[in-house]
């Protein structure tokens, strides 16, 4: 796709769009929304895009998505999203469902394709849908409006109050790379600050060190610690923002003779050997220790993804997602969480201390 992108923007004279903004733009907006012709694009709320475009700037990103959708087209190639609009209108079609109910978990990241093909086959029946979801987990998705697209779940909703998984003490001070309350588009409120946990456990750790070697010390320490307690190595987590620190965190692991295993999104974690991973595929685990290293400046928020934005004020998702992304890598962790960095910390960790 991004190819595609690149070689229809060539087509174009006379535009300053980058292809990240190009890509963006064509993911969350014109093939998200599934818009076909200039007039849907024209009139489209370009929810969570921040970056404001008046009509002349519209008219060439336009053509330059025109000159995309013809070369699918000449493909014979869909989008997901394509997929689930073409299995929507089927559905509404034939009007016959392929389920009764459905449940959905880790609604907040579901597309505007996959709510939409839902809210089709749930349509005859109020009650035919569930989801459950954490807005404090949105690391995924834009925000867009549920009710428009017919899953209106304004007063039909409920805070889940009691966590299981997460000590006390470690859900407390995640809760602080967060605020208070969290709302969606709609205007469903979230509020966090009557939520309990069921045990208490001990404090985490937050230790900023001067040189990387000092921070991987700091690990390999931690760890043998844990081992030496009685935590096995299969529920240990070692957590990195991105493939560019996996050596960090491999080092640190190795060098408490524990054996490692690096997880992507195909790979579970094994018996006897220390999960290594990146944050955003920690989603869905959990483990009963977890290190989150290499919180350093200009990692978390990564700064590859600061230098794409192309407006001020499309900071603002890029610094949330990334705070997001902190606050799930910390509640993986159910006993035990150690956060490390090497000075400059990220500026996340000053919230996390507070």
């Amino acid at each position: 796709m991004r190819q595609f992108l690149e070689e229809a923007a060539k087509q174009v004279s006379d535009h300053l769009f980058t292809s990240h903004f190009l890509l963006t733009e064509w993911d969350q907006v014109v093939d998200a929304w599934q818009l076909e012709s200039w007039d849907a694009y024209r009139e489209v709320r370009r929810l969570g895009r921040k970056t404001r475009l008046p009509e002349r700037q519209r008219v060439v990103l336009w053509s330059i998505f025109e000159l995309l959708r013809s070369k699918l087209k000449a493909g014979n190639l869909i989008t997901y999203s394509n997929m689930f609009n073409r299995l929507t209108s089927q559905f509404i079609e034939s009007k016959r469902s392929p389920f009764e109910y459905a449940v959905v978990d880790e609604a907040q990241d579901i597309s505007v394709a996959q709510l939409g093909f839902l809210a089709a086959f749930g349509a005859d029946d109020p009650n035919s849908l569930f989801f459950a979801g954490d807005l404090g987990q949105r690391i995924f998705q834009q925000p867009f409006s549920w009710k428009a697209l017919g899953a209106d779940i304004r007063g039909r909703s409920a805070t889940l109050r009691i966590n299981y998984r997460t000590s006390h003490r470690i859900r407390m001070q995640a809760d602080r790379l967060l605020g208070p309350e969290l709302s969606d588009v709609d205007g469903n409120m979230e509020d966090r600050r009557r939520t309990v946990s069921v045990f208490n456990g001990q404090s985490p750790s937050i230790i900023i060190s001067d040189r990387q070697e000092h921070e991987i010390e700091t690990v390999t320490r931690w760890l043998s610690d844990r081992v030496n307690e009685g935590v096995m190595p299969e529920e240990i987590g070692v957590f990195v923002r991105s493939a560019a620190e996996l050596g960090r965190g491999r080092t640190a692991v190795e060098n408490a003779g524990l054996s490692v295993s690096i997880l992507d999104d195909k790979v579970e974690p094994t018996r006897g050997h220390v999960s290594l991973i990146t944050m955003h595929l920690a989603k869905g685990l959990e483990f009963r220790a977890v290190v989150v290293m290499a919180c350093d400046d200009e990692v978390l928020p990564l700064q590859a993804r600061i230098e794409t934005v192309t407006d001020d004020s499309d900071l603002e998702e890029v610094y949330n997602t990334e705070r997001h992304l902190l606050y799930v890598a910390c509640t993986r962790a159910r006993d035990y969480l150690l956060v490390t960095s090497v000075d400059p910390a990220s500026e996340f960790l000053d919230d996390l201390r507070m």
